[in-house]
């Protein structure tokens, strides 16, 4: 049987960038218009186009574009208030970008099993965001790695990944010298869990702002986020002989159950007690008094992390390719009715 000749084959990707002298990934990038190719690299790439009569394979791409809006989210906090305001921020975002979410939930703070995490890479995500206190875990971290794919982490740090946050260590250091502003020198803290990043930041930013005063006593218990650890914490600080004047919780949850414990031991916040808290979430604003905290643009970081999780899929990044990628918003120190100079400065005036 006689064979029909073969079509001629069209130049591909690889030609092209062979013949410019670079990676397929930067053709790509210069033929998706991405702004950080260089001018001169840019020139070459066109002028191989146009000497290899190249035409893009639109379909090929607009599977590409497809695959690339595909992303997971995965999330385990036991801050509900936080939560409803990162996936608010991610959804949000996420609708300007026809990006589609595919959510994994890990429980009590802890991350899924492995095989859930494997098979969400198996559902052909094109890059992942991790939800504080997950962008802590190695795990995960290895897994996605593994895969190559370009990771967001909000509120956390890793190597290779795009990394949103806030500097937590300023922001409790700002929110430590309110309260000695105020007249306080016996203050109470309340720790979140030590294996994450952002709480060990905030003890050192309350830790600075103490030791620059030398006449401050201090009260440190431990929490988890949660809560019900506030409830423990609040119990311990408020139950010695001499309990603080001032509370700072590492986190709303817990310093609206401080609140609650002080309220249960007839004080009042703030003549009895002031208590301070940090992420302006919701529940700093559903209770009385409602809280003065530091507010975390938490919508924002979620969705700035999203916003530059796929461009970095657009530009064909994956984990372990990046070096430091940290992009740090503002913080801001809401006062709220939650705070008062202590009674004995009060009764003096």
């Amino acid at each position: 049987m006689q064979r029909s000749p073969s079509r001629p084959r069209g130049a591909t990707v690889i030609d092209v960038a062979k013949r410019a002298n670079v990676s397929p990934m930067t053709v790509s990038r210069v033929i998706n218009g991405d702004a950080g190719v260089r001018a001169e690299t840019r020139a070459l790439v066109t002028d191989a186009i146009a000497e290899l009569n190249y035409t893009p394979n639109l379909t090929a791409r607009n599977l590409v574009t497809s695959r690339e809006v595909r992303i997971g989210v995965i999330y385990s906090n036991p801050s509900a208030a936080f939560m409803s305001d990162l996936l608010a921020g991610v959804f949000e975002e996420a609708s300007i970008h026809a990006a589609q979410l595919i959510l994994l939930k890990g429980e009590n703070g802890k991350p899924p099993t492995r095989a859930a995490v494997e098979g969400l890479i198996a559902s052909r995500i094109g890059g992942m965001i991790l939800a504080p206190p997950l962008g802590e875990s190695e795990i995960i971290r290895a897994i996605v790695a593994d895969a190559n794919l370009p990771l967001a982490i909000v509120g956390g740090v890793a190597h290779g990944a795009i990394c949103v946050g806030i500097d937590n260590h300023r922001a409790a250091y700002d929110m430590t010298r309110h309260l000695i502003g105020l007249g306080h020198r016996h203050l109470g803290f309340v720790l979140g869990n030590l294996d994450q990043s952002a709480a060990t930041e905030r003890l050192a930013g309350f830790q600075a702002a103490i030791q620059e005063d030398g006449a401050l006593e201090t009260q440190i218990v431990q929490g988890d986020f949660s809560y019900a650890s506030g409830l423990i914490a609040g119990e311990t600080l408020l139950a010695g002989s001499r309990p603080p004047t001032a509370v700072f919780a590492s986190n709303d949850d817990m310093a609206a159950a401080v609140v609650s414990v002080a309220h249960r031991r007839h004080l009042d916040v703030p003549s009895d007690l002031t208590v301070v808290g940090f992420d302006d979430s919701t529940a700093a604003i559903t209770l009385w008094p409602p809280l003065t905290t530091i507010r975390q643009p938490v919508r924002a970081l979620a969705a700035e992390a999203l916003q530059r999780l796929i461009q970095a899929m657009r530009q064909g990044g994956g984990t372990g390719k990046a070096t430091a990628k940290s992009h740090i918003l503002d913080h801001v120190l809401v006062e709220r009715e939650s705070t008062a100079p202590p009674r004995a400065i009060t009764q003096t005036i």
